[in-house]
């Protein structure tokens, strides 16, 4: 027998708000994860992107709230979420909000890029919900601004990527602020080693949810790449993009400037698009990301900032502009389609010089993407490169000896960790 909301026990007011968006049937990790939090259990759960991960914990706490209705305390909340970036702070908001519609609950966002003004303002009355960058939350606390000493749930979204942006210490001294007697939710896409420690310090007797192992990517994403020279990827790009069948694409790039270059010649070329990164104003990337999901930009260019904030069911591709410099995150960038049950395809560009990067992925991802080599700018000697991949920050990439080629330096998980926050540095300021 097939399972329904209906059969999940949860508020009426839920229940016609998901009759009202179309929802059914939960998704696995709603379906597992919702009973669980429902009888107060702590949860650990890992999924990837598109999955349905914010409803699982929103529906739980929107109907906790609701059975068990409680003045907001001053200056903090009843719940807190926290998320990596702005663009999924918003969208976690926004999940609430709309889940939550027939409540009359208050939800308020908390992050940097924007003034303050607004979210002190919200506070100083008490809010029901809070969703947060970690940052922007800290910096309200050590002011004397947000006091959560009453918070009854916390929740970690994508823990790894905010452990792997460097907040690991800024988590740790919001949660010294919180009750010891809350409920706690921790999801994330992977669970290395510095993850399960995080989830031991946090979760009392967590139920365990795992919905797809980790460093894999979603079956239903038909993923391609296509060697070709650095200097042919932006016309070929815009080929690619007139394709019939092309809904809505992501493309990603590394770097800000190369995002604003790339979506200047597709502009030009005529497609709608609009650029995300970190040098946008939060008004800006509040705008383009609205424009897309209304379907009035058809492509969304943008750095790995975006990379799993943007939620767009009718993203029909994922364009790799260029390789990602940390593996893990191709697996989020291609996560932007393929959502809600539909089929997508990921299309990655690899010259040369990422050839090395292009390795990486593959093995992250244990297998190794189709190639493309029907097409006019294919490129023999990317496909068989042998060069490092380029050095963050400039210098030339370096041939690889081959009686180096496999060779492979071990890392500990702290030292993994402080590489990927330098990067992310250089690449973005978030």
């Amino acid at each position: 027998m097939t399972m329904t909301f209906a059969d999940l026990s949860l508020a009426p007011a839920l229940l016609r708000a998901l009759a009202e968006e179309g929802y059914t049937k939960p998704t696995p990790i709603q379906a597992q994860s919702i009973p669980m939090l429902l009888e107060g259990r702590d949860v650990l759960g890992m999924a990837q992107t598109g999955t349905g991960k914010t409803a699982a914990f929103a529906l739980p706490l929107l109907h906790r709230l609701a059975v068990v209705p409680r003045l907001a305390p001053k200056r903090g909340a009843r719940v807190l979420v926290l998320a990596p970036t702005r663009e999924l702070a918003s969208q976690i908001a926004d999940g609430f909000e709309r889940l939550g519609r027939h409540l009359t609950l208050s939800v308020t966002t908390i992050f940097g890029g924007v003034s303050q003004f607004h979210q002190v303002n919200a506070l100083k009355t008490g809010v029901d919900i809070i969703v947060a960058t970690p940052g922007r939350l800290l910096d309200l606390i050590s002011q004397d601004l947000c006091d959560l000493s009453q918070l009854e749930a916390l929740v970690l979204d994508e823990a790894d990527q905010m452990l792997d942006m460097g907040f690991a210490k800024p988590i740790e001294r919001i949660v010294a602020t919180l009750p010891k007697d809350r409920h706690t939710l921790l999801f994330s896409a992977t669970m290395p080693k510095s993850i399960a420690a995080l989830a031991t310090s946090l979760l009392r007797d967590p139920a365990k949810v795992e919905i797809a192992p980790p460093s894999t990517t979603v079956a239903r994403i038909e993923q391609s790449v296509m060697f070709i020279n650095a200097a042919d990827k932006k016309t070929a790009l815009v080929a690619l993009l007139r394709t019939p069948g092309i809904g809505q694409a992501v493309v990603f790039t590394l770097q800000k400037n190369i995002a604003n270059e790339v979506c200047a010649f597709i502009t030009a070329a005529g497609i709608t698009a609009d650029a995300l990164h970190g040098n946008k104003s939060q008004s800006q990337r509040e705008r383009a990301l609205d424009a897309f999901r209304a379907g009035s930009v058809q492509v969304l260019v943008a750095t790995d900032i975006a990379a799993r904030g943007i939620d767009v069911d009718t993203v029909t591709h994922v364009f790799n502009h260029d390789l990602p410099s940390l593996a893990e995150s191709y697996v989020h960038r291609i996560g932007r389609t393929g959502r809600a049950g539909r089929s997508g395809f990921a299309i990655t560009l690899c010259d040369a010089e990422q050839r090395a990067w292009l390795r990486e992925v593959e093995r992250e991802i244990g297998s190794t993407l189709t190639v493309q080599a029907d097409h006019q700018w294919h490129s023999e000697a990317a496909r068989h490169s042998t060069m490092r991949a380029p050095v963050l920050g400039g210098g030339p990439a370096k041939q690889i000896k081959p009686e180096k080629q496999r060779e492979r330096k071990i890392w500990t998980e702290e030292q993994k960790r402080a590489a990927r926050a330098t990067a992310r540095t250089v690449l973005e300021t978030v």
